[in-house]
């Protein structure tokens, strides 16, 4: 007798706590605990009971044993009148007797005992539905199809219990772990898929279907060689699709090693994506080689989020910890992996933990061996370089940490530390030189960032500490002591840039400008910045660049700036330059009024003479020259250029 998933939720052979599963709303019965049901009550063997009601009619078929199960007793039951004695509704009574009339509120002397789940059967469900299932007459083979019904709609937890129970009644069969393995699967659960299919084969040599399970899972976690012996180990034919799967992987798990031994990261890259990619998605040795080539191409963030992506194999299939991966045991691979991405972060503990295990699963390895004398080493190192730098020894640390990095040249937080044992020291230079080793390791690394920062400062490398503390405002938006620092060296880096031009304009010349970003700085100075704008093909802006030379010389105060349009073309189009030679006048970074002076020469003596712009004479006093002699821009950019500006 085959029984529905819902039929056997209502036995109660299924947990109600599946995600699928909906409490019922019938009555409570106080005499039993798991009374929930509002159907008729559940009674095993009462079908010939003359007790049961005078009201009732009772007719029963005997085909041997009873039960309900496949050939057992069949029971029909019709009601003519309301039943005077009221049994309580979805009671199971395991005894196959009916609950006397005055049984209903007795408190059940039998207490539910809940699976210890040690072999992953029944997950916290009740023990005894096993019995149940017996006394109805189910054997695995129903719960199993049962099992299936749900497994196709789905309900992989609700499927799993029941091949559970199944499992129960018979151990010893390789369907239902063939069937669990694959409900597992589905659940993201591989290592003990894996367990399972390998327990059905055992069972089971021949069961083709269970071999064939067990070569695609081996496929996924990378497991080229057990994949290929479950292939071809029964007699169906194997698959085309999972050989073409399997010979893929294997030439990019060749390649990947190749790439690997020479250093060719980026390529070791492009081989595991592509191996995962043709078929071992859930392979954890293909991530942490991702990550370990992450770690040699210095972008931590990657390596790191590659290991915590790995697949977790729990427990780990022993078949898959005996294979090999680059010369190591798989298993110890991954952890080799993550004690290098452990000491890269700074992580030491972690480190130190990851390669102990991993020389205990591979104890004859040398990568390991040495691997785990280093960690070690630099971990004393360290300490000792601490304890140094606490004592005031702030040479000896710098040799201490020293010593640590020519075990691990990768090592961002030894250079960090190192850099602040020399600005103690003031060794500004190496301070900044180790920041920069540390930086490119981790490019994120906020310490290494904000330690440069500072001896850029001390050097006063303006420019290059107001970038660093520009980042770091960013990073740490409500660090005050930054964004104050951040503020200092921005007013430091404007005050040279003043200085600068300063310096130069009371030698009497005149400024080549030679990029945008530098006109902006140039204008931006405090005073009065004339700009005169020319081009090396126009032959009357030569004539006038003398006469720009003498007023730089007559006005030192003023900054006399000259720019090449037909070299800065985005600078003439930004300042809305359309005919050359043009000249114009800008104050704090303001540019002024063309209309509010009449030449270039009064500007120069009104802004001189700290007073305010002379207003607009009746006569002209240009530079000379006429409008013939100038060049029109307009020609090379289709008249972008607006009026308004003052030409010579």
């Amino acid at each position: 007798m085959l029984h529905s998933g819902k039929q056997l939720h209502e036995m109660g052979l299924v947990s109600n706590t599946g995600p699928n599963f909906k409490k019922s709303n019938g009555n409570s019965n106080p005499g039993h605990p798991r009374s929930m049901s509002s159907g008729s009550p559940l009674i095993y063997s009462g079908c010939n009971n003359p007790s049961s009601s005078s009201t009732a009619t009772t007719s029963t078929t005997s085909g041997g044993s009873s039960g309900g199960g496949p050939g057992g007793a069949t029971c029909s039951t019709s009601v003519s009148s309301p039943n005077t004695t009221l049994y309580p509704t979805g009671n199971i009574c395991p005894s196959g007797k009916i609950l006397k009339s005055n049984m209903g509120t007795r408190t059940p002397t039998r207490h539910d005992t809940l699976g210890s789940g040690s072999a992953n059967y029944g997950h916290g469900s009740i023990v005894r539905n096993t019995h149940f299932a017996r006394e109805l007459g189910l054997d695995s083979e129903d719960l199993k199809k049962a099992g299936n019904e749900l497994y196709r709609k789905g309900n992989f937890v609700e499927a799993l219990l029941l091949y559970d129970r199944a499992i129960a009644i018979s151990p010893e069969s390789a369907a239902c772990r063939s069937n669990r393995a694959a409900t597992l699967t589905m659940l993201g659960r591989l290592g003990e898929a894996v367990a399972e299919c390998e327990e059905a084969v055992r069972l089971d040599p021949g069961y083709g279907r269970a071999h064939q399970r067990l070569a695609s899972l081996y496929l996924r976690l990378g497991q080229v060689e057990n994949a290929r012996h479950h292939l071809f180990s029964h007699t169906q034919q194997a698959n085309k699709t999972e050989l073409q799967k399997l010979s893929l992987v294997e030439k990019h798990i060749n390649q990947c090693a190749d790439a690997r031994k020479i250093g060719d990261w980026k390529s070791t890259l492009r081989e595991c994506d592509a191996a995962m990619v043709a078929g071992a998605d859930s392979s954890p040795q293909f991530a942490a080689c991702k990550a370990e080539a992450f770690l040699k191409l210095h972008e931590l963030e990657n390596a790191d989020s590659s290991l915590s992506r790995i697949t977790k194999l729990e427990p780990y299939p022993t078949s898959c910890s005996r294979t090999k991966f680059f010369g190591m045991l798989s298993e110890a691979y991954v952890l080799y992996v993550q004690a290098q991405v452990d000491m890269a972060f700074g992580r030491f503990e972690n480190a130190v933990a990851a390669a102990e295990k991993a020389g205990l699963i591979d104890f004859s390895n040398i990568e390991i061996a040495m691997l785990l004398n280093n960690v070690k080493l630099v971990i004393r190192t360290r300490s000792r370089g601490k304890d140094l730098f606490n004592s005031g020894r702030f040479s000896d640390a710098c040799i201490a940490y020293g010593e640590g990095l020519k075990c691990d040249l990768s090592n961002s937080v030894l250079y960090c530390n190192r850099a602040v044992c020399w600005s103690k020291l003031e060794l500004w230079d190496e301070s900044v030189e180790d920041c920069n080793r540390a930086l490119k390791i981790q490019p994120n690394y906020t310490k290494a960032l904000l330690r440069r920062a500072v001896s850029n400062a001390k050097l006063e490398r303006w420019a290059e500490a107001a970038r660093d503390y520009e980042v770091l405002r960013r990073e740490l938006p409500g660090d005050n002591e930054v964004a104050e620092a951040l503020c200092r060296a921005q007013v430091a880096l404007k005050r040279l840039q003043l200085e600068e031009f300063h310096n130069v304009n009371c030698t009497g010349e005149v400024v080549e400008v030679s990029s945008l970003h530098r006109f902006k700085a140039a204008i931006s100075s405090l005073g009065v910045s004339v700009v005169f704008f020319k081009a090396a093909s126009n032959q009357h802006c030569e004539g006038v660049s003398s006469y720009i030379c003498s007023l730089s010389v007559q006005y030192p105060s003023i900054n006399f700036l000259k720019v090449d349009v037909e070299d800065i073309p985005e600078l003439a189009k930004s300042e809305s330059i359309r005919t050359v030679p043009t000249f114009n006048v800008y104050k704090n970074g303001v540019k002024l009024d063309p209309n509010r002076f009449t030449s270039l020469h009064l500007a120069c003596k009104s802004n001189n003479a700290g007073g305010h712009l002379m207003p607009k004479l009746d006569s002209v006093g240009s530079l000379g020259g006429e409008d013939k002699a100038q060049t029109d821009l307009r020609s090379q950019d289709d008249g972008v250029y607006p009026r308004g500006n003052v030409t010579c």
